[in-house]
């Protein structure tokens, strides 16, 4: 999960997703539209019986507002917390599995921020199962999944990886830009992505509150998509002020095509 402002909880009803399956939480900065679901969420999963350590990764002072919290509910969890503190100036992995790597993205906001780049790590070789010997040894097929060529005791080919297997399936990378300025420092980190959440605050009529008060126009966060060269592009963190987020989109259209509104519950795939 990235950030977790009030609704949270509804949303994950709404949308029919556990929050028990939740292992990771990325916590941008301390601006409450971004973080202050989090504890009512904690404490849910603590009153459901959740048993699974969390990890949560957040800027400094993240897990003293928790520890305060739960010191004065007289609360002691169920799970255990393991929290990363972000340098919200660097850009650094901070967190990796078997599928993925998470870097930091350093933004340019009124306090403390950071954005998550995720990155698939590359995907196997897939089997070609009609092509496989019956009863292949598992050694052997994960040799191939590996792009390996299978070798005999004379160190001969047995089974060459390009007949039995077809290439990886494509790894998508996933940049989450939260509340910044105009930064093109963050373009070298974003650079190619698959798709990219970049904040559009405010229109570009609008650029000098924007400026003001650390944060983009729909322009420029397609602006930093074209710079970037990212695959697709979507908007989202808009002003209450506008009642009609077409123009937003209209904007970062006229610099980036493929710019969407982040509407809430939408899906966005991505394709090989």
């Amino acid at each position: 999960m990235v950030d977790c402002g009030e609704a949270t909880q509804l949303q994950l009803k709404r949308y029919h997703l556990k929050a028990q399956k939740i292992k990771n939480i990325f916590i941008s900065h301390l601006h409450g539209d971004h973080y202050l679901g989090l504890m009512g969420l904690l404490s849910t999963m603590h009153l459901m019986g959740r048993k699974t350590p969390l990890k949560l990764y957040g800027p400094k002072g993240l897990m003293e507002i928790i520890t305060l919290q739960l010191k004065y509910s007289d609360t002691v969890l169920n799970y255990d917390i393991t929290f990363t503190e972000i340098d919200t100036e660097t850009h650094q992995c901070i967190h990796e599995d078997p599928q993925v790597e998470v870097y930091t993205i350093p933004l340019d906001h009124r306090i403390p921020c950071s954005g998550f780049l995720f990155k698939e790590k590359p995907k196997k070789f897939r089997i070609v199962k009609d092509n496989l010997p019956e009863n292949l040894e598992i050694s052997k097929i994960q040799a191939l999944k590996n792009g390996q060529d299978v070798l005999n005791e004379n160190g001969e080919i047995e089974l060459d990886h390009r007949f039995y297997t077809k290439p990886p399936r494509k790894s998508f990378s996933y940049a989450y830009c939260s509340d910044t300025k105009y930064n093109e420092s963050i373009i070298p980190i974003i650079q190619g992505s698959d798709m990219l959440y970049h904040e559009s605050t405010f229109l570009d009529e609008h650029m000098d509150r924007a400026s003001n008060t650390y944060h983009s126009t729909a322009r420029e966060a397609a602006t930093i998509a074209k710079k970037a060269n990212v695959g697709q592009l979507l908007l989202g963190h808009f002003s209450v002020r506008y009642k009609a987020l077409e123009p937003l989109q209209e904007e970062a259209r006229s610099v980036f095509e493929n710019a969407h509104i982040a509407e809430e519950g939408k899906e966005f795939i991505l394709h090989d």
